[in-house]
């Protein structure tokens, strides 16, 4: 995505709780005079503010103009990741657009491939059966977290439809009762003038 020199882009996960989560990013300035997006600056770098859902700061640090950042999610919600440059040029001229280049992953517990060359004792089959087995626990989690966010809307829902269900009785209550009144008041009249 693309975003001004000065300007904060935002963007939101949905996130399950007790999920790791890697974001592998790379800045690219735009050159005025190639009309390309080219490697930035050294000194340029990204502010990245992750917020949960109910407002905390779960991270808050500055990164170079490439970089890794990861977190884990205690709560289940809607995250909100920010990157912001920290440019200090004048807002005036710093209009030139910066092109982010941005790879989330979600639940996936990496390992290190040379780490696992490095323990020879460490069967490769081994290795590869945990990560799936935590592949398997993350897709679990997601289920569990999806599962728990419908049957909160079925709640509302019910209750959507408990509430209309009630208010059409009273409605109807209400129109009988001005039927039965008009009825009475037309009768009253009848009366009263001797048309019956």
């Amino acid at each position: 995505f693309h975003i001004g020199e000065r300007e904060e882009k935002c963007i939101i996960e949905d996130l399950p709780s007790d999920t790791l989560v890697v974001g592998n990013y790379k800045v690219q300035r735009w050159d005025i005079h190639k009309h390309d997006f080219l490697e930035s600056a050294p000194g340029l770098g990204m502010f990245v503010t992750v917020s949960t859902p109910s407002g905390e700061v779960l991270l808050s640090k500055l990164y170079g103009s490439q970089g890794t950042f990861s977190f884990t999610s205690y709560l289940s919600g809607e995250h909100i990741i920010c990157f912001q440059s920290n440019s200090t040029r004048l807002l005036a001229i710093a209009g030139s657009k910066l092109r982010i280049h941005l790879d989330i992953r979600v639940g996936e517990h990496f390992f290190d491939e040379s780490a696992v060359q490095a323990k020879e004792k460490v069967d490769e089959v081994n290795v590869r059966l945990e990560h799936l087995i935590e592949q398997i626990q993350h897709v679990s989690k997601e289920q569990d977290y999806e599962r728990e966010r419908e049957e909160k809307f079925r709640k509302t829902s019910e209750e959507t439809n408990s509430n209309i269900l009630w208010w059409a009785i009273a409605q109807t209550l209400i129109l009988i009762c001005v039927g039965i009144w008009q009825i009475k008041s037309l009768r009253d009249f009848f009366i009263a003038k001797k048309l019956v």
